[in-house]
């Protein structure tokens, strides 16, 4: 990574540090206005980024919060990926999709009958 550019345009950036799939993914999320770098809206797919800059952006269901910290020369495994940003994404504790089942899974057909008896009247 020693030859990487001072600048590097966002499109490729979040393309290299594995927050789209495609460049080209990437790139519409940015021309559709949904990216925001140091505050300001990312007017297109060419405009650059360089160490320091703050991008903000939906991943998904979650807006992302990420500092530039290098730019790399290529995409590479996820492992180099996360060492071009720091993640200032807040995190949220999400609760259970199922709270009031404790997340013991779908009871077994001896747990069903055993749940069955305890529910009939006895006499």
């Amino acid at each position: 990574m020693a030859d990487a550019p001072a600048k590097l345009r966002i499109d490729k950036w979040l393309w290299h540090a594995r927050f789209f799939k495609t460049r080209s993914l990437a790139a519409k999320q940015v021309s559709g206005g949904h990216v925001r770098i140091n505050g300001d809206r990312a007017q297109k797919p060419a405009q650059t980024v360089g160490p320091g800059d703050v991008l903000t952006f939906a991943q998904g269901r979650v807006i992302r919060v990420v500092q530039v910290e290098i730019l790399g020369a290529r995409r590479g495994p996820a492992t180099e990926a996360r060492t071009l940003y720091t993640d200032l994404t807040e995190e949220k504790d999400n609760p259970p999709q199922n709270p009031g089942f404790e997340g013991k899974g779908r009871p077994t057909k001896k747990d069903r009958r055993a749940l069955d008896l305890s529910r009939t009247p006895k006499g």
